[in-house]
């Protein structure tokens, strides 16, 4: 027998919003059944907390005070205003895709040029209520009870499926941008699927009000065989309060998955991708840097699971901690036992700024197959004096030198993942956090 526990206010408050908002909630029976039994799962167990394993350094219960309702529909007026406002990418040519409040606004997306590039956009509410709306709901095996996705699929409010035809390349990177134009907790979901060699570059940014409420974001990632997919994520919503993103993966044959997350800001951050190998000849690359400081925490956690033979997977992880900031890294390699022929390398490195910074790093392997190449390390440490004293001795001065050391640290994951489009956008972005000290 279970014992009930005692429900925070937050909690409360999370129960409370769904039996306000469940029938003006987009979905079909089957949806509403899963939603329903999401919402529940939060009820019997609460946020997730510190004696959860996958949350020991990353307690959402402890953080979240309150639960604030729902972000409210917004204007399309009032969407490109806070749009115009908001703009992370600069110069960037490239196409976008608009989600304000929750909500997609198509009216603000680069709809027609899109599909003459062979892409097709669909609201996501009105696939929930289609007869695959609850597939569009599933959660893989890697990612358990997760709590976080539980929150998601008891609220999502909407989102959008970007579908690239098979063989079609698209010519510029294609954002997708979540923007808090009001107060109130924004909670998505945007499937993105490749047809059988298509090719997309995909930035995702997160913009808008400080402080409007928690974020949910689901980015649920089919890539089919032969394909080619490289996402870049900006979580830079400076003074947020919880920023939360969950990437699903799964991989075709023969096909490739890029992905870095950038984040710099939010006072929680928790980003957590599950990445499933679907098909043989596979390759995964996986980067992160991480900025962080005043008391923020930032978390970067990852399952990748080699269920097929003969695929490859890197993940590289670079943290900066400063102040009382705390950063968390916790990774994961599994390897089915009939998945002969697996290469996985993965490393995580942390530097910290000041006495006050914290660094967990938890990278694990778990094997069950005999002819693999495997292997994970972790660091964590100071500036190095010496090339501290090589710089200055050369008349740089102590600020600049050490913005050179940072830079050059982060820098190293930054142009491994090899995407020149945001290359620059990404290095500057370290330079204006290291300049607002």
């Amino acid at each position: 027998m279970t014992t009930p526990i005692n429900l925070t206010q937050a909690e409360t408050g999370l129960v409370d919003r769904f039996d306000a908002a469940r029938t003006g909630l987009a979905g079909s029976d089957a949806v509403a059944a899963l939603r329903a039994s999401a919402a529940g799962q939060i009820k019997a167990k609460g946020l997730p907390h510190r004696r959860v394993e996958e949350y020991k350094y990353s307690d959402l219960r402890a953080f979240l005070k309150s639960a604030a309702p729902l972000a409210a529909a917004v204007s399309v007026d009032e969407a490109k205003a806070a749009l115009g406002a908001a703009d992370m990418l600069g110069e960037l040519d490239r196409y976008r895709i608009v989600i304000a409040n929750g909500s997609y606004v198509a009216e603000l997306s680069d709809v027609a040029a899109l599909e003459a590039e062979g892409v097709s956009l669909a609201d996501f509410n009105a696939a929930l209520a289609g007869d695959k709306g609850a597939a569009l709901l599933a959660q893989p095996k890697s990612a358990g009870t997760d709590g976080v996705l539980a929150l998601n699929t008891a609220f999502v409010q909407g989102g959008v499926v970007l579908s690239v035809k098979a063989g079609a390349e698209v010519s510029k990177p294609v954002e997708l941008v979540q923007i808090a134009v009001s107060e109130g907790a924004q909670v998505t979901r945007c499937r993105v699927e490749l047809g059988e060699g298509a090719k997309l570059r995909l930035v995702e940014t997160f913009a808008g009000k400080a402080g409007a409420g928690e974020t949910n974001a689901v980015f649920d990632y089919d890539v089919a065989d032969k394909a080619h997919l490289a996402t870049t994520r900006l979580m830079i919503s400076e003074g947020a309060g919880a920023v939360l993103a969950t990437t699903l993966s799964r991989i075709g044959a023969k096909a490739e998955l890029k992905t870095l997350c950038f984040i710099a800001g939010p006072d929680f951050t928790r980003n957590q991708q599950f990445v499933a190998f679907a098909g043989e000849n596979s390759e995964a690359k996986i980067y992160g840097v991480t900025l962080a400081r005043g008391k923020a925490l930032a978390d970067q956690t990852l399952i990748v699971d080699h269920a097929v033979p003969h695929c490859n997977s890197r993940e590289f992880f670079k943290t900066v901690l400063d102040d009382d900031a705390r950063g968390v890294y916790q990774g994961r390699i599994n390897v089915a036992q009939h998945a002969q022929k697996t290469d996985g390398e993965m490393m995580t490195q942390a530097l910290l700024l000041s006495e006050g910074a914290e660094m967990a790093n938890k990278p694990e392997l778990e094997i069950f197959a005999d002819d693999v190449i495997c292997a994970h390390g972790a660091t964590c440490g100071e500036i190095d004096e010496d090339l501290l004293f090589y710089l200055r001795a050369r008349g740089i001065p102590l600020e600049e030198a050490k913005t050179l050391l940072v830079l050059a640290f982060l820098s190293e994951a930054i142009e491994e993942f090899a995407e020149e489009d945001v290359t620059e956008i990404l290095e500057q972005r370290v330079r204006d956090w290291l300049a607002a000290k």
